[in-house]
């Protein structure tokens, strides 16, 4: 294990001045991943938020809280969750069938699980909107049950939980490729059901892994623009989210209100992923008692 360098705190220099000192005599692959971060990650964020801080508080909390935003909040983020959570449960099993049973096909069906990945999100949102269409080959199966799919907030959900379904599947499949199928049998050779099994045996284990990958899809539901402004109306107050109305903003040349959006987006996506996080660890220390 590489040990970094130590910096003298007797010395009698500038804050700044000791910290490039340190940064030149750290390894270079540290600098190297100092130099990444910073341009292609906190300057963007950084930027964002100066753009933000030039309005006054109150002008930002009057674009941060219209009713419109507040909509689309509601609309991004409730969707949001209820996709990952769903693939959280449906990502679980697909998972599931893929490490622990053998069928025809099972490499074609493994590998079509990541075509969300390399399909345009654009082509992703005009098929949906296609088959969940009134004529579609599903829509016109859901439209005499009164069931509205394409153009509408049921619609967005779709496209969140197809284009955030692989982020579950890839972060549980490995988990479940290294788990001793000996523990399950011992647990059935002591009398427990399957369904005590997967409770108490096999979910401990694999909970926070799961909570990995609803968290990861959720961010990418979150972020997602190309696929769910073609299969929604984007209507606002109905279907619009977040990341359309900072283009609309954009189109309309208001950039300060697109970046204020922008930033609440950011902060309301954080706060949110630092729960989960929390969560996890919280989940592995139980599971090391």
């Amino acid at each position: 294990m590489t040990v970094l360098p130590t910096v003298d705190a007797d010395q009698k220099q500038p804050g700044w001045k000791v910290f490039l000192d340190y940064v030149i005599h750290l390894p270079w692959t540290w600098r190297i991943t100092i130099f990444y971060l910073f341009f292609m990650l906190f300057m963007p964020i950084g930027a964002m938020f100066l753009k933000a801080s030039t309005e006054p508080p109150s002008k930002f909390w009057e674009i941060a809280t219209s009713p419109l935003a507040l909509a689309t909040y509601n609309v991004t983020f409730v969707t949001s969750i209820f996709a990952a959570l769903l693939n959280g449960v449906f990502g679980t099993l697909v998972a599931w069938v893929l490490v622990r049973y053998d069928f025809p096909f099972k490499r074609l069906v493994d590998a079509t699980v990541d075509l969300p990945f390399a399909l345009p999100t654009s082509v992703a949102g005009l098929t949906l909107a296609t088959v969940y269409s009134d004529n579609g080959w599903l829509g016109s199966l859901l439209a005499p049950l009164g069931i509205k799919v394409s153009f509408t907030r049921l619609g967005v959900a779709v496209a969140m939980v197809f284009i955030s379904l692989p982020f579950v599947v890839r972060t549980v499949q490995p988990v479940l490729q290294e788990m001793e199928q000996e523990i399950e049998e011992a647990a059935w050779s002591l009398g427990a059901s399957q369904w005590q099994t997967f409770w108490k045996v096999i979910l401990p284990p694999l909970f926070p892994t799961i909570l990995t990958g609803v968290a990861l899809g959720f961010s990418r539901a979150v972020g997602e623009y190309g696929s769910t402004v073609i299969i929604s109306s984007n209507t606002p107050f109905q279907d619009l989210i977040a990341p359309v109305l900072i283009f609309q903003r954009l189109e309309q040349y208001d950039y300060s209100g697109a970046t204020v959006i922008g930033v609440v987006l950011l902060t309301i996506s954080l706060v949110l992923l630092l729960a989960i996080n929390f969560l996890q660890a919280w989940s592995r220390r139980y599971d090391n008692r």
